[in-house]
């Protein structure tokens, strides 16, 4: 029997992508799982940018189950840069990545099951950057530090951690070549690799784990790269 039969299990942005995988693997494991999308489907439809949304939704979920086991802040913040990023769009791409994680968690506080588990879906982006990505950076970094705050909130009653994934394509595109072999393990990721990581933080088995990042990017952050050396050209 898994142990994540009959677990309420609460995901952002679940209905594509990274979060759909993670989704689809706690509902092969029993779990009931409850999903918050602004996409269209079977499933709860609004934007998490909205207070409102994330309230009734709460009251939603809280009303089926009367509780939460496990709550992953998965939604996608939107990505602009410093060039065309308007104040709009940074505040929104930080009211989905920031601000929603901290309000949904706050809301279901007084019902989270005690040994519980929340994992926030970060960035490998929360320490490294592309140009012209602010909005998003900012988001993922402003996640991975809310993490270890609320695990230290939530001592002895909810473990919560987060997960940094690297290059992730959802179509499971094989890649080759300067693509593959400039990661460490030898090829782009798939999201099978974050909802992996993402269960086991959840499990039984990751008890003694929280207010940790786990950067799941496949050695990717941890390769120095010098002008001129092993092949690598910086051409400005």
């Amino acid at each position: 029997m898994s142990e994540f039969r009959n677990k309420v299990v609460v995901i952002t942005g679940g209905a594509n992508g990274i979060g759909k995988c993670i989704a689809d693997e706690f509902i092969e494991q029993e779990a009931l799982v409850e999903i918050v999308d602004k996409a269209s489907g079977n499933h709860y439809v609004g934007d998490i940018s909205d207070k409102k949304v994330l309230e009734e939704f709460s009251e939603y979920v809280i009303s089926k189950h009367g509780k939460v086991d496990i709550l992953i802040n998965n939604a996608l913040p939107l990505m602009k840069g410093i060039d065309d990023c308007s104040y709009e769009e940074f505040e929104y791409a930080l009211a989905v990545g920031v601000t929603a994680p901290f309000y949904l968690t706050k809301l279901f506080s007084p019902y989270f099951s005690k040994g519980g588990s929340i994992v926030n879906i970060s960035s490998s982006r929360d320490r490294m950057s592309q140009p012209q990505t602010e909005s998003y950076t900012a988001a993922k970094g402003g996640i991975a530090s809310l993490t270890h705050a609320l695990a230290v909130s939530f001592s002895g009653r909810v473990r919560v951690n987060s997960v940094s994934p690297g290059w992730i394509d959802t179509e499971y595109k094989v890649y080759e070549g300067s693509d593959a072999v400039q990661q460490p393990a030898g090829r782009v990721g798939n999201p099978m690799d974050i909802a992996n990581t993402v269960l086991f933080l959840c499990s039984e088995k990751a008890g003694f784990i929280t207010g940790e990042n786990i950067c799941v990017d496949g050695g990717m952050t941890k390769l120095m790269i010098y002008h001129g050396d092993n092949g690598w050209r910086l051409d400005r």
